[in-house]
C-alpha cells in the first residue's frame, strides 16, 4: 500500500517537474530547486539576482509556506523589505531524511494545485 503512494507521488512529482520546466524554460535540478521557485513566487519581487543568504531565506519561506498548508506555520507578518516571515504553530513531525522530503513533495504539489493551478 505504502509503495503503490510512494509511486503514485513520484509520478505526480515528475509531472509537476515537466509543467515547470514548460513554464519556466529549465527543468528544476532538485527539490531545492522548486522550494527556491516557490520562494520567489512568494517573495513577489520577480526575478532578480540573491546572494547564497537570500536564496536560503526563499527557500525557507517555501518550506514554511507550503507546510502552512497542514497548519505547521502561520505568516507572522512581512518586513519593511517585502520579505513575508512565518511562525511555527505545531510541531512538525520527526521524519527521516527520505520521509522529510515525501511530506515536503506532497505538500509542493498541493500548494502548485491549489495556489497556482498547477497539477
Amino acid at each position: 500500500m505504502v509503495y503503490q503512494k510512494d509511486l503514485t507521488l513520484e509520478k505526480d512529482w515528475n509531472r509537476l517537474i515537466k509543467g515547470l520546466e514548460n513554464l519556466v524554460g529549465k527543468k528544476p535540478k532538485d527539490l531545492n530547486a522548486v522550494l527556491f521557485l516557490i520562494g520567489v513566487q512568494e517573495l513577489g519581487l520577480g526575478a532578480k539576482n540573491f546572494d547564497k543568504e537570500e536564496k536560503q531565506d526563499l527557500m525557507h519561506i517555501a518550506v514554511c509556506k507550503v507546510l502552512s498548508l497542514s497548519g505547521y506555520y502561520e505568516l507572522d507578518g512581512i518586513d519593511e523589505n517585502g520579505w513575508p516571515h512565518w511562525k511555527l504553530i505545531k510541531a512538525l513531525p520527526h521524519f527521516d531524511l527520505l520521509e522529510q522530503e515525501k511530506l515536503l513533495k506532497m505538500h509542493i504539489l498541493e500548494y502548485f494545485e491549489k495556489e497556482i493551478g498547477i497539477d
